[in-house]
């Protein structure tokens, strides 16, 4: 089985999701099910439909989120140090070209929200990240081009 390196808060959000799964919206949609079907005719009742629909998502949500916590190799950054860049890593970057400051951390795929500065392993950025020192350049292929980002600072806390 391969695992995906994971920090522990994510891991902690994921669990969290799964105990709520489990715990609150399986139990409600049973309950919700039952009551759909109490109306009768199954056929054309659309809140019996819309149930089970919901069902089948939390069921296959439930299996996923069980896989990937399965296979979750959980990476503490606290305890890495270094100059240059690896998982779990806060990297300071800026835009060589609008000079814009951009701190991300290197998390796992399933963590990952570029909204909340998490960026994902497996990104292109965080590729080309991976072993660089503070002051390297690294070159990115974007949309509108190749964009270039020096290295600002490289925090493991």
């Amino acid at each position: 089985m391969q695992k995906f390196p994971m920090t522990a808060p994510g891991l902690e959000k994921l669990e969290d999701e799964l105990r709520k799964l489990k715990s609150t919206e399986r139990p409600a949609i049973i309950r919700a099910i039952a009551e759909a079907r109490s109306h009768g005719d199954l056929s054309e009742n659309a809140e019996y439909h819309a149930a089970r629909e919901r069902q089948s998502f939390i069921e296959g949500r439930i299996l996923e989120l069980e896989d990937i916590i399965s296979s979750a190799e959980v990476i503490d950054p606290a305890t890495l140090s270094g100059d240059s860049v690896m998982f779990g890593a806060r990297v300071k970057v800026v835009d060589e070209e609008t000079e814009a400051e951009f701190t991300y951390q290197i998390v796992g795929i399933h963590e990952a929200d570029i909204k909340s500065g998490m960026l994902s392993i497996s990104s292109p950025l965080a590729k080309a990240l991976i072993g660089k020192k503070i002051g390297d350049t690294v070159s990115v292929p974007a949309p509108g081009g190749d964009k270039s980002y020096e290295i600002l600072s490289v925090l493991y806390k």
